[in-house]
């Protein structure tokens, strides 16, 4: 292949202070030739470069400059158009030049559009595309046998435009691979985003991909079979090329016609013995894989590095910043060190059912503490295990309080022992505990259904004592007095039966 050599003009509008009027005028030129406008007059000019984009103000002599260096630049060509009638000098002098792209001036022009192009699209795998390329050659080898030459022509126009595609998206996007697997200092979460999406996209490409091209392959050698040069030149007689100028362009069609179908042949069935192009590209989507699931997985490892105390303490710091209740921070802080509010229960009381352990510290009674609990930590020094000790003084203690309570509640209810009915308003004055008692034997008995006969019962837990209330047949109030108060209510009929010996209430009467 000829190196290739660009005209050292050719895109040197495409820089400088006036680079951007310039590809203004260009793009004028481009539209206009796209609506079969060959040739622009400067008022035309300047008409199209608001359609272009171009909006700031521009004089005559400024446009007439900007012209005349394309012109230069060997990109316009200008005429003189003596066709037209003219009535004023003037007229004559803004009519008369008519200006139009030359033929490196259109190719100029279309470079720096592909350009844009390029920069602006992306490059992608498409397994449509293979199978668009395996249809059309099954689609030409049927036109061979039976279609015309124009059919012929327009199926292997549309082999080599889905080529085409196939080499301009894969060198793109092979491109953008590369770039990919060297990107580093990007966002952690899109790079690993980014990169987990083309493994699956690479991955959603190769399959398959060896059966696509072993079918392309086959149709490729059945249409050579055919042969390769009667199938060109049938597609020649079938594109009617015109002969614009003295050369025959059928020599050169059909020139860049075999390079296009050794390209084909480079891709999927090369025939000096070298590997196929395919596989190439399979072999580089799936080093691709490879390496993009390495540096995946240094990522996630490098998440996973271990955490220093200095770390996980300016963490759990952070946490209790951001916690607005103060129990949520009491319950962080339980959580993180596995501390609750600070208790000594080896200095626990000597009778420790005497105290609850919900209770709080400023009611429940004090204990020692060792002076060794501030210096060294410790409540005691540790050494042989301490003789057991007595608890006989404790069991009678605990045993002589039994007594009492039972000797004081045998007492209660023997006061409370009507040995009959009575009012309860005859209970008259009570001491307080004595009433606790009455309320309870009260609150049991209202609590329980009503025989038929209105009569309500009730007895202690134990069943020890009973009661019998029954309603009033009048609206008395009972009135009891206590030290602490008095008691009003429904003076009931009440029967309260005690055991032992039947007490009798003080100074009552029924």
């Amino acid at each position: 292949m000829d190196p290739i050599r660009v005209p050292p003009e050719m895109f040197r509008f495409t820089g400088g202070d006036r680079a951007g009027l310039y590809v203004s005028v260009l793009h004028a030129f481009g539209e206009a030739n796209e609506r079969l406008e060959t040739a622009l007059g400067i008022d035309d000019i300047r008409a199209r470069l608001r359609s272009v984009g171009w909006l700031e103000a521009i004089e005559d002599d400024d446009l007439t400059a900007a012209l005349d260096q394309l012109r230069a630049w060997n990109l316009v060509d200008v005429i003189q158009n003596h066709s037209e009638n003219y009535r004023t000098v003037t007229e004559y002098e803004r009519r008369n030049l008519q200006y139009s792209l030359t033929r490196q001036g259109e190719a100029a022009f279309a470079g720096v559009v592909h350009a844009m192009t390029v920069l602006a699209s992306t490059g992608a795998l498409q397994t449509a595309v293979l199978d668009a390329i395996s249809d059309r050659l099954a689609d030409l080898s049927h036109e061979l046998e039976s279609g015309s030459d124009r059919r012929v022509f327009t199926v292997l126009s549309e082999l080599e435009s889905h080529l085409e595609a196939l080499r301009g998206n894969t060198k793109q996007f092979n491109g953008e691979l590369q770039r990919l697997l060297r990107a580093d200092g990007v966002d952690i979460n899109v790079f690993h985003e980014v990169k987990a999406a083309t493994v699956a996209y690479l991955q959603e490409f190769l399959t398959n991909i060896e059966y696509r091209s072993h079918a392309i392959a086959s149709r490729i050698q059945a249409i050579e079979d055919y042969g390769l040069t009667r199938m060109h030149q049938r597609a020649l007689l079938g594109a009617e090329l015109p002969q614009l100028t003295g050369a025959d362009p059928g020599g050169a069609w059909l020139e860049h016609r075999r390079a296009r179908w050794d390209g084909l042949r480079a891709w999927f069935l090369p025939v000096d013995g070298t590997a196929p192009r395919i596989d190439q590209l399979r072999q580089v989507g799936r080093k691709a894989i490879i390496t993009l699931l390495q540096v995946l997985d240094r990522i996630t490892e490098s998440r996973r590095r271990s955490s220093s105390a200095a770390a996980d303490f300016r963490e759990l710091a952070r946490w209790f910043s951001v916690l607005p209740e103060q129990d949520d921070l009491h319950r962080l802080w339980s959580t993180a060190f596995g501390l609750s509010s600070a208790r000594h229960p080896h200095l626990a009381h000597p009778d420790q059912e005497l105290v609850s352990y919900t209770a709080p510290w400023h009611e429940a009674p004090a204990v020692e503490i060792s002076p060794l609990l501030r210096s060294s930590g410790r409540a005691e020094r540790f050494g042989r295990t301490g003789a057991i000790p007595d608890v006989a003084a404790i069991r009678a203690a605990r045993a002589a309080r039994a007594a009492v309570e039972r000797a004081e509640l045998q007492a209660a209810w023997d006061m409370l022992d009507t040995d009959g009915t009575m009012r309860l308003s005859a209970f008259g004055e009570l001491e307080h505990e004595v009433f606790e008692r009455l309320l309870e034997l009260l609150g049991r008995a209202l609590g329980s259904a009503p025989d038929p006969n209105g009569t309500r019962r009730g007895s202690t837990m134990d069943g020890r004592v009973e009661i019998v209330l029954r309603t009033p047949p009048d609206s008395e109030i009972a009135e009891l007095k206590t030290p602490r108060g008095v008691f009003r209510g429904p003076d009931y009929i009440v029967e309260v039966a005690a055991p032992g010996r039947g007490a009798r209430r003080r100074g009552a009467s029924a």
